[in-house]
């Protein structure tokens, strides 16, 4: 991007406090305000952008440590810089704690602006003040006698930017992702905001909590990713998969024991392998990167399956119906992920309403098992119809018809997990893309 000139500056910030105001009046709980700190007339950079994601990937996995739950989400790339608004249900001089500690922990953090203001508007001020990116002096007191040129800021700061490691930027997107999906409300039989959907063992605290201790393994499968980069695919997937096992287990000590995640630890450890594996961000490149890693896994796992040995709900309903399931949509690259759901949460206006949506579209162009398993195969043929036709009407429903069919999934015990995961990867994509 560009340069900008002060009056633009000046009239995104009162824009800015245009937003909280309307933020904190329409929900009556604090507000996180996420900006970059940014030297000069340039604020939005490919660079810039990519920070601005490596933070907000921060930020929520610390809101999942600390089990707070937002109640809004909203991200801008814009000419005058990178902005997120996010309301908490928490206490607002908790969630300056934890803002502050992300500012502090780690070079990149001077590059955040992390303000937290009460429902009243109050801006709650730091403990101690922010120091200077360049000296050990405080920010305030180099500003005001403009100890450092513009030129030293940002050649700091194009230092800093350039120091995230790809891996770290990965396995962040991928916990983000997570977070966005569990968040995304409302999504017919499954765990969001407002309820347990068709679960009677789990809620969205379970959800933060599994996605607070998978954040070394996506960190790990990138890393397996760049380490095996030089061999062929289908080299990097034994390592993935040995990390798998061990993060399913680090998943049930966190949740008592609860499945909350074992697709997407699937899913999205392929697909962070991947992105380790490749310098492209491109959807489509990343997902056949993905099938090329698990090329035969179809014949390799199920083929063999009978019915005295089927196991699980997946190899039955391989059995019953040639279903593949998880396997067979990653053998083929992700098609649900490639031609419904992503380019229905591209479109969107929002992570939550477009984050909706997309689900609908993969539930009604795939097959979940997890939703056969439960209603059975005639129940989902019907779904899978009756959803094609109201989205050829709509392809981004109201949240009233949400609610209905939320109602409806509930009352008949259904829950479409797969398509839950899948979305999962939809939010992933579209994040790494956009850097």
């Amino acid at each position: 991007m560009g340069e900008v000139t002060l009056f633009q500056i000046l009239e995104a910030r009162e824009n800015r406090a245009k937003k909280q105001k309307v933020l904190l009046s329409r929900y009556q709980k604090p507000l996180i305000c996420f900006t970059m700190n940014i030297a000069g007339p340039v604020k939005r950079t490919p660079e810039i952008a990519k920070g601005f994601r490596f933070g907000s990937g921060l930020l929520l996995a610390r809101l999942a440590k600390a089990g707070f739950v937002p109640l809004y989400i909203e991200e801008q790339l814009l000419p005058t810089g990178c902005e997120g608004y996010y309301i908490v249900d928490a206490p607002a001089e908790n969630i300056k704690n934890l803002t502050v500690a992300l500012e502090e922990e780690s070079p990149i953090g001077r590059l955040f602006d992390l303000d937290v203001l009460t429902p009243s508007g109050e801006k709650l001020e730091r403990p101690v003040p922010r120091r200077c990116l360049i000296c050990s002096e405080t920010a305030a007191v180099c500003s005001r006698s403009r100890a450092h040129s513009v030129a030293q800021l940002q050649e700091t700061t194009a230092a800093l930017l350039s120091q995230i490691p790809k891996a770290d930027l990965i396995g962040c997107l991928a916990q983000k992702a997570l977070f966005l999906e569990v968040c995304c409300t409302p999504k017919p039989g499954l765990v969001d905001r407002n309820n347990s959907g068709s679960h009677r063992d789990m809620d969205i605290f379970t959800f933060l909590r599994s996605i607070a201790a998978l954040g070394d393994y996506f960190l790990e499968c990138a890393q397996i990713g760049e380490e095996t980069a030089h061999l062929p695919a289908k080299d990097t997937f034994p390592r993935l998969r040995q990390a798998g096992i061990h993060a399913e287990q680090a998943m049930f000590a966190a949740t008592g024991g609860v499945n909350t995640h074992r697709g997407a630890i699937f899913t999205l450890g392929l697909l962070c392998g991947s992105a380790g594996r490749l310098d492209s961000c491109d959807p489509e490149t990343l997902c056949q990167e993905a099938a090329a890693m698990v090329q035969g896994i179809v014949v390799r796992e199920l083929a063999g399956v009978s019915e005295k040995t089927a196991a699980t709900a997946g190899q039955q309903i391989y059995l019953r119906y040639g279903i593949t399931g998880v396997r067979g949509e990653a053998e083929q690259g992700f098609p649900a992920v490639l031609k419904f759901g992503l380019p229905v949460l591209t479109r969107g206006l929002d992570f939550n309403d477009s984050g909706c949506a997309a689900l609908l579209a993969i539930l009604a162009h795939s097959e979940d098992t997890n939703l056969i398993n439960r209603g059975g195969r005639q129940t989902q043929l019907q779904l899978k119809n009756r959803l094609q036709s109201l989205l050829q009407e709509n392809p981004y429903p109201s949240q009233q018809v949400l609610q209905q069919l939320d109602e409806e999934f509930i009352q008949k015990n259904l829950s479409p997990g797969g398509s839950a995961d899948l979305l999962a990867a939809c939010y992933f994509l579209q994040q790494l893309e956009k850097i």
